[in-house]
């Protein structure tokens, strides 16, 4: 069977890897994927925080597809996918009994090709909601990186209409031309007075949605209008009264040029997704999805339904961190917490200042990122940099969540990484509170389902680079000995060892370890 041989080639390729950086789980995991393979059977499988940051698991999805005798397709960002092909598979080729031709693309190469394609999660996606045969149904399919899965199907599914889409509009109907002009133009005085927020977007309010639906009333019976406006206008329009939308609907402004677009996505994405597991068998690899290895929130939330689920348990040799959570810090919702929380990024950094190595201290809260960066530069100098990857041998990296997730792959591991709060989701974030409001709307508990997930997923991805480099994490947000779910906080980031006092031995002490 398929299992035994690719077990046998890879562990014949491991043992000739004496400086190759081992995985402990390589023989279970290709043995998983071909079986899924050999039975059309989908999988979910968890590879674990650190495993997920490193990437070394890939060797085993890689090894099996390259021996399954018939087409397989490995969905994977760009930049994985060059990892695959300038370094997976030429390191594996000569070991492993299979000659498969291997080809990247955005549609499937021929009806008569049998090999390995490599495509982005974009081009895959666009393949499947589309009504094409850009992919062809029933090639078994392995999807990397499904931690970030959501966003990508969201960003798919998401609708736009730009100001050219207006422009666009009023060729199609110039009979209607003054009366898409005034929509247009309440909209932009509606829109522009909303309060400025640091993300510049705002849900559409009942108002805005009244003159679009007006709008398009008038419209709707227009054969030539452009895609954008049919795929948007049923968004809002011909919907019974008083049923909750089914999408989340915002605009973007640019306020210094004036403009405005519109957006609608769906806020439940399971219903578009099931139908596509069922047209060819799916291997899902995530990194730390959920604490329960059937991850049942994130297959709910996702439509996967019949998986077998495989979730692969944290290698605690060398990779415990050393945790500081500090009792009496001020509740991050207070007033006194910015001033108590810079205080103590200043104590931090000022401790560490003789340990070489970057430090890192991440920042959800945009304008608080800010202000954090300007303090530590008017006394750190240039060591300091806001969310630049050009960076001293100890550097101070000032990022959000989002720059780190990005970056932290070609950024050295931090000795220091400084969390100001915990990742959940922020409700001033306009699409965060319509997804909640969503939530309430139908009696769901929006923080269970949705909030602490999110951030038991971010949180664990972010410290990833400090268990390798065995550094220290100072979570500052008193939640995580205040309230209830601290102690599922704590569970995920194990591995760790606490700390409840600072002292410059735990910096010099790490600095004489290096030295050695």
């Amino acid at each position: 069977m398929i299992e035994a041989e690719v077990h046998l080639s890879l562990h014949n390729f491991l043992r000739s890897q004496s400086g190759f950086p081992s995985w402990p789980h390589h023989l279970t995991m290709a043995r998983l994927v071909a079986r899924a393979l050999r039975l059309g059977r989908s999988a979910l499988i968890q590879v674990g925080a650190v495993s997920g940051y490193q990437g070394r698991y890939r060797t085993s999805f890689v090894a099996s597809a390259l021996m399954w005798h018939g087409p397989v397709i490995i969905v994977a960002p760009e930049a994985v996918q060059q990892r695959l092909l300038q370094v997976e598979i030429p390191r594996l080729q000569p070991w492993l009994p299979a000659n498969k031709p291997i080809r990247t693309g955005e549609v499937w190469p021929g009806s008569d090709f049998q090999g390995l394609l490599l495509t982005s999660p974009q081009a895959w996606l666009k393949g499947q909601f589309a009504s094409g045969d850009s992919f062809p149904p029933g090639i078994p399919t392995i999807i990397d990186g499904v931690d970030d899965l959501e966003d990508w199907v969201r960003v798919q599914l998401t609708r736009n209409i730009t100001p050219h889409d207006w422009d666009q509009l009023m060729l199609a109907c110039p009979d209607k031309a003054d009366m898409i002009r005034s929509a247009r133009a309440q909209l932009t005085r509606g829109l522009f007075q909303h309060p400025v927020n640091p993300y510049e977007c705002y849900l559409i309010s009942p108002l805005e949605q009244k003159i679009l639906c007006d709008l398009y009333e008038q419209i709707s019976y227009v054969k030539t209008l452009t895609k954008p406006w049919q795929y948007f206008g049923p968004q809002f329009y011909n919907r019974e009264e008083n049923m909750p939308l089914s999408s989340l609907l915002w605009a973007t402004i640019e306020r210094r040029q004036g403009w405005f677009s519109l957006h609608s996505a769906p806020i439940e994405l399971g219903k578009s997704l099931a139908p596509i597991w069922l047209r060819q068998p799916v291997v899902l690899v995530g990194s730390a999805l959920e604490p329960e290895t059937e991850a049942p929130l994130f297959r709910e939330r996702l439509g996967l339904n019949e998986v077998t689920c495989l979730k692969f348990s944290n290698e605690t040799q060398g990779t415990a961190i050393q945790l500081y959570v500090p009792h009496k810090l001020p509740l991050p919702n207070t007033p006194e917490f910015q001033a108590a929380f810079i205080h103590k990024v200043r104590t931090l950094v000022c401790l560490s200042a003789t340990a070489p190595g970057l430090t890192v201290v991440l920042v959800g809260d945009v304008p608080l990122k800010a202000q954090v960066g300007a303090i530590l530069a008017s006394e750190f100098g240039s060591r300091v940099q806001v969310e630049k990857t050009c960076l001293d041998d100890n550097g101070i990296l000032i990022s959000g969540w989002e720059f780190w997730r990005s970056h932290q792959s070609v950024l050295p591991a931090p000795h220091l990484l400084i969390i100001a709060t915990l990742p959940l989701p922020s409700l001033e974030s306009p699409l965060v509170a319509g997804r909640v409001a969503y939530y309430k709307r139908s009696h769901q508990d929006w923080f269970r389902l949705f909030l602490l997930p999110a951030a038991l997923n971010e949180l664990q991805r972010a410290i990833a680079p400090v268990r390798e480099s065995q550094g220290i994490v100072a979570l500052l947000d008193s939640r995580v000995v205040n309230r209830s779910y601290g102690a599922q906080v704590l569970a995920v980031l194990s591995p760790l060892a606490r700390i409840n006092y600072l002292d410059p031995s735990m910096f010099s002490h790490r600095h004489e370890e290096n030295s050695g």
